[in-house]
C-alpha cells in the first residue's frame, strides 16, 4: 500500500472535504485512512455541550518504546464567504503557477498534510520513531472551542495518555517559512460594559439620563492608562473596545441603555484574576467622575465577561525548542525568531499538558479569499517536520 509521503496530496484531499465548523465534512475519515497503513490507531470522539453544536474529533496514535510526541491542529475552517470571488473554487485544491488553492490550505491543512508525510517518509526510511507518536485533531477550533481540543485532552488524559512535547501546526511564518516559532501567547479575556440610563427626548434632558454618557467615561477609562509597557518576552498589554452599541434608530430619542464590547490581550505582568481586577478597579473610579454628567449620580453600570479567559504561559523546554530550531535552521538556513506575538490557540489548553511550541506554514492568506499555499513550502515543512521527528526521538 502507497503511503502518504506526499504533502501536497495530503492537502488536496483535505480541502476537497469542506469541513466548516462545525462539520465533519469528511476530513477527519480522510486523515483515518491516511494514518491507519502507518500504524495508527484512531478514534473519533464526539461530544457535546448544551447550546453548542456536537463537534468530532480524531485521536490517533502509533506506540513505541520511549518519549511521546505529540501533534495538534484542527481540520475545521472559517467558510469560504463569496465564492464567487475565488480565483479558483475554494474546495476543489487546484494549483495554479505552483500554488496550491483552498480553504485550510495554510489554516491549518497544510500543516497537518506536512507532518503527516513526515511522518510517513519516517516510517518508510526507518521502521518508524523510536517512541509514540499522536495527533490530537479537532474539528472546533474555528468555533468555540468548547468540544474540541479541552475535552479531548481530558479525554485522552483519562484513559491514560502522557505526552512529552507537542507542536501545534498553526501557520506561524510571517513572510517565509522559518521566519518564527511561538513559544507562548498572551492571554485574552472579553467582556462587555452595560450603562443604565433613563430614556427620554432630546429636547429635555433633565428628564432623562443618557447611557451614553456614562459609557464613554466607562471606555476611556479602559483605554488610558496603558495597562503596561510590555515584558522582555511578551508585546504590552492591549485592550480594544470591538462594539458600541445603543440599538436606537431614533435621532430625537435618548436610549435606556448603552453597550461597549472590548477584548483584552494581557502579558506576564497580569494573571486573569489581577486583570478583571484592574478593570473593575477601572470603572468603579470613572463611574465616580462626572465631566459628562454634571449633577448626576454615579453611573450605574454592569459588566459581564463573556467565556472564559485564555491564560497566558510561556514554554521553557531546551529539547523540545532546541530541536526545532535546530532543524529548521539545518533545512532552511536560517535561525527563526521566538515569538509569543498573535492571538490565541489551543496551544493555551495544551500547555496544561506538557510543554508546546507552534509551528507551520506562512499565515498571509489565512481566512482570506484565495487562501493558498506555495508547494515548495509544503515540501520544505515536510523536510523540517521529518528532520525535527528524527533528531526529537534520537536524543531519547
Amino acid at each position: 500500500m502507497k503511503l502518504p509521503t506526499d504533502p501536497a496530496a495530503n492537502l488536496a484531499t483535505l480541502i476537497r472535504c469542506a469541513s466548516i465548523t462545525p462539520a465533519e465534512g469528511g476530513a477527519l475519515a480522510a486523515l483515518e485512512g491516511m494514518l491507519k497503513p502507518l500504524g495508527f490507531s484512531v478514534e473519533r470522539p464526539v461530544f457535546s455541550e448544551h447550546g453548542t453544536p456536537d463537534i468530532e474529533n480524531l485521536y490517533a496514535r502509533r506506540s513505541g518504546n520511549g518519549p511521546h510526541l505529540m501533534f495538534a491542529g484542527h481540520t475545521d475552517v472559517v467558510p469560504a464567504g463569496d465564492e464567487a470571488s475565488w480565483t479558483h473554487p475554494p474546495f476543489a485544491a487546484e494549483i495554479a503557477k505552483g500554488e496550491m488553492y483552498g480553504r485550510g490550505a495554510v489554516d491549518m491543512k497544510g500543516g497537518i498534510a506536512c507532518f503527516i508525510a513526515a511522518v510517513a517518509r519516517h516510517v518508510e526510511n526507518k521502521g518508524g520513531p523510536k517512541g509514540s507518536v499522536s495527533l490530537l485533531i479537532t474539528g472546533d477550533e474555528e468555533g468555540p472551542a468548547i468540544n474540541g481540543t479541552t475535552k479531548l485532552l481530558d479525554w485522552a488524559a483519562a484513559r491514560g495518555e502522557r505526552w512529552d512535547a507537542a507542536i501545534v501546526g498553526e501557520p506561524t511564518n510571517p513572510d517565509t517559512l522559518g521566519d518564527m516559532i511561538k513559544i507562548g501567547r498572551r492571554g485574552s479575556m472579553s467582556g462587555s460594559v452595560t450603562v443604565n440610563g433613563r430614556q427620554g427626548h432630546v429636547a429635555y434632558p433633565l428628564l432623562a439620563d443618557n447611557p451614553v454618557r456614562g459609557l464613554i467615561s466607562l471606555v476611556d477609562a479602559l483605554l488610558s492608562p496603558v495597562f503596561d509597557k510590555g515584558t522582555k518576552d511578551f508585546q504590552p498589554t492591549n485592550l480594544e473596545v470591538t462594539s458600541i452599541d445603543v440599538g436606537n434608530p431614533a435621532t430625537n430619542v435618548i436610549p435606556a441603555k448603552a453597550t461597549a464590547t472590548f477584548n483584552i490581550r494581557f502579558n506576564d505582568t497580569w494573571t486573569a484574576e489581577t486583570v478583571q481586577a484592574e478593570i473593575h478597579n477601572r470603572l468603579d473610579q470613572a463611574a465616580k467622575r462626572k465631566k459628562y454628567r454634571t449633577g448626576k449620580t454615579p453611573v450605574d453600570y454592569e459588566l459581564i465577561w463573556r467565556d472564559r479567559p485564555s491564560h497566558v504561559f510561556l514554554t521553557r523546554d531546551d529539547k523540545l525548542i532546541g530541536t526545532l530550531r535546530g532543524s529548521i535552521k539545518a533545512t532552511v538556513g536560517k535561525e527563526p525568531a521566538l515569538s509569543t506575538s498573535g492571538g490565541t490557540s489551543d496551544a493555551r489548553f495544551i500547555k496544561d499538558y506538557c510543554p508546546v511550541v507552534e509551528f507551520g506554514l506562512v499565515g498571509k492568506t489565512m481566512h482570506m479569499v484565495d487562501e493558498r499555499v506555495a508547494l515548495a513550502d509544503l515540501e520544505t515543512l515536510t523536510q523540517i517536520y521529518q528532520r525535527f521527528i528524527d533528531d526529537w526521538f534520537e536524543q531519547g
